[in-house]
């Protein structure tokens, strides 16, 4: 029973970008591992970018300090 955790930040990630990567790690499961896709658990977790460090700061600190 393949589980599968993902973690991405929250912000503008719709709920069929959310399927369509579920669709994908599944499929992949079974392509490449010949897992069953009914057994086949894929878990996405959001975090907010507060809570998600990167190069020494918060995302939503470091996204701030990016040009454009």
């Amino acid at each position: 029973m393949p589980f599968v955790s993902v973690r991405i930040t929250r912000d503008g990630v719709t709920p069929e970008q959310k399927a369509q990567v579920i669709a994908e790690i599944t499929d992949t499961l079974q392509r490449v591992l010949g897992k069953d896709p009914k057994l086949t658990h894929i878990v996405i977790e959001e975090v907010d970018t507060d809570n998600w460090g990167y190069a020494g700061m918060t995302t939503t600190e470091y996204r701030k300090n990016q040009p454009g």
